[in-house]
């Protein structure tokens, strides 16, 4: 069942977006050669902390029955890791494509968001995927407003992936955010427009574009949670928190790097 917001609700959602867009763009400018995933790891829990919010990732179940809880305050996935990269004493090299992911949780409402950049110099390539996936979120969000289908915003991210030749992963997807960290719908990052869901104000959903330089083709690592492609070549991830408005939508996770 789809959850449509009040502005009341909004009102602490905006605010759970507002920390976590703090959180996201200090996290980004961390990023460099020589710091560990640990290290980002450690900022983030700080900051969600002094904020007044808590770690939503910390304690979720596994998606497999052998994986424990979810330990960290992040997911930090780094080059062919996808998405769920377990933060650690890894060291980041010149040319890692780092994609970090993060919810907070405010007054019981919770905001959930996803960057990726670069630590050092970017190959051509690279920066090619990161653009795009980018691209692919923003006009996804374009088309969030009433009067369009679910679908319309999913194809809006296939076409910019499949646009430059790259992988749209399937098994794994945007949703909607509120109460809890998964609600309905669920948000693919492929679709057919005009079909799915009707779009309608007070909606909140988390639009997450998971974009591959080559195969869509993934798979879960034996920690039951890191997800990596197939080909063990490198993924982008990019996400914002938005609200569906009588107008265009609104990020609630204004995140800048």
């Amino acid at each position: 069942m789809i959850v449509l917001k009040t502005e009341s609700e909004v009102v602490r959602m905006r605010e759970a977006g507002k920390i976590l867009a703090g959180v996201l763009s200090e996290l980004a400018r961390l990023v460099r050669p020589g710091i560990t995933t640990a290290d980002i790891e450690e900022v983030a829990d700080r900051r969600i902390l002094e904020a007044g919010a808590t770690a939503t990732f910390k304690g979720q179940p596994g998606m497999v029955s052998y994986a424990p809880p979810y330990p960290a305050a992040t997911c930090i996935s780094i080059n062919e890791q996808v998405i769920h990269g377990i933060p650690s004493d890894r060291v980041l090299k010149d040319g890692d494509l780092v994609s970090i992911d993060c919810g907070v949780t405010w007054k019981g409402w919770i905001a959930d968001a996803a960057i990726s950049v670069v630590a050092g110099t970017a190959s051509p390539d690279v920066q090619r995927l990161m653009d795009t996936t980018r691209r692919g979120l923003m006009a996804a969000i374009e088309l969030a407003r009433p009067g369009r289908k679910l679908g319309d915003v999913s194809f809006a991210v296939q076409q910019h992936a499949m646009a430059e030749g790259f992988g749209v992963v399937r098994e794994f997807c945007g949703h909607g955010v509120g109460r809890t960290l998964h609600e309905d719908p669920p948000i693919p990052n492929y679709g057919t427009p005009g079909t799915g869901p009707g779009l309608r104000a007070g909606m909140t959903l988390a639009i997450e574009p998971m974009i591959t330089l080559g195969s869509h083709q993934v798979k879960v690592k034996r920690d039951g949670w890191t997800v990596v492609t197939n080909d063990g070549k490198p993924a982008a991830h990019f996400e914002h928190t938005i609200l569906v408005t009588e107008g265009a939508a609104e990020i609630l996770t204004p995140w800048e790097i």
